[in-house]
């Protein structure tokens, strides 16, 4: 006689933030896969923000929650308030600001919590952080070994953590367009090698050294074309510098973009310079798509990208080593064959949609005693 089928269960999941980057795709592509599953989920987020918009071409139920600052006690009785009309089996908070806010709410309201850390900064220890990760929530998943590492360096104890990495949206890698019509359509030439970086203009990206680097290549007679996807507050700052190191015909800023997977058929290598990362979801997309990666060897970035066998790994803040990578993989056909053939394969050890939601549903149940 077969066991009989686990319940369904309602899961709320809260991101407030602003914007829209790497962590919200993973939040609306768990979801989405949880629903495939069977599961209830509504989603808590800014009123028609970024993230609002796109859960609702999604068609994903959400509610509407504000925020104004980590201060902001008001939030916390709103965020309950919505959790008590969704009336959820567990919250799932995403950003910090979830873990802080979404945590106490979850406490009011009487549902047990979890939180995702993406970011590999530094955890502080002290009161606020002992309250979040041991009182608030159940337990906590890192996004990779460099964020859990931060986090028991922060006093979190290691027995509360699950590691879950992110994972690929097949979806965003489908290209709609040849690689020849793309090309063809940003003035690249059939034999011109092109360079793509999927990032958010922001400091901690690293893309004023990625400038520095492709400076130096171009001293050395290499000059390929360098395509920066994404939108952020250095946009300014960057365009000055790539007009001051004489790049402009050679770097083009894109701006945030829909179509990665045409950008991914286009390019030859993609690259992500990064001060910081939690784990990379631009590389694991790259290495999706059969793309060799040259990536600084940070946080979860150091654990997806492997050295020699999917990419070249570099030491951050590093313009001359940036540089050297990139010019070997520039000059070597047959390496950025060789490395970008065994990306799908390092995908599907442990970065495949169905492998993260399946990881997540089972932390629920454990947490709710049902495993």
């Amino acid at each position: 006689m077969s066991a009989p089928a686990a319940p369904a269960l309602r899961i709320a999941h809260l991101d407030p933030e602003r914007g829209f980057s790497g962590g919200e795709v993973q939040v609306l592509l768990l979801i989405e896969g949880l629903a495939a599953r069977g599961h209830e989920n509504v989603l808590l987020c800014r009123p028609r923000g970024p993230l609002a918009l796109e859960a609702a071409r999604r068609e994903i139920p959400t509610a509407a929650v504000a925020t104004h600052g980590d201060l902001d006690a008001f939030a916390v009785w709103r965020i309950a308030r919505g959790l008590r009309t969704a009336r959820p089996d567990v919250v799932h908070l995403h950003t910090g600001r979830a873990a802080w806010l979404g945590g106490l709410a979850a406490r009011l309201a009487g549902v047990p919590a979890i939180v995702t850390r993406r970011q590999d900064r530094p955890v502080r220890r002290g009161w606020r952080t002992r309250l979040i990760y041991e009182q608030l929530s159940r337990r906590t998943v890192a996004i990779s070994p460099g964020v859990a590492a931060c986090l028991v360096a922060g006093g979190v104890p290691p027995e509360r953590i699950a590691l879950v990495p992110s994972a690929v949206d097949r979806a965003r890698l489908r290209a709609h367009a040849n690689r020849a019509a793309v090309r063809a359509a940003a003035g690249v030439g059939a034999d011109e090698l092109v360079l793509l970086a999927l990032s958010a203009l922001v400091h901690r990206k690293g893309l004023d050294v990625l400038l520095d680097a492709i400076a130096a290549l171009a001293r050395s007679r290499l000059q390929p074309r360098v395509w920066i996807a994404g939108n952020g507050p250095q946009r300014t700052v960057l365009t000055d510098q790539a007009q001051r190191l004489g790049l402009t015909d050679q770097v083009r800023f894109l701006g945030r973009r829909e179509d990665v997977g045409d950008l991914l058929a286009a390019c030859d290598i993609a690259v992500l310079p990064s001060r910081r990362e939690g784990l990379g979801v631009a590389a694991l997309e790259a290495m999706a798509a059969a793309r060799p990666v040259v990536a600084s060897a940070v946080g979860g970035l150091a654990d997806a990208v492997i050295d020699g066998r999917t990419g070249l790994l570099v030491p951050p803040e590093d313009a001359a080593a940036l540089g050297a990578a990139l010019e070997r993989l520039l000059r070597d056909p047959a390496l950025r064959a060789h490395l970008g053939a065994a990306g799908p394969a390092r995908i599907a050890e442990g970065f495949l949609p169905e492998q993260m939601v399946e990881s997540y549903e089972r932390l629920y149940r454990e947490i709710l005693g049902m495993d």
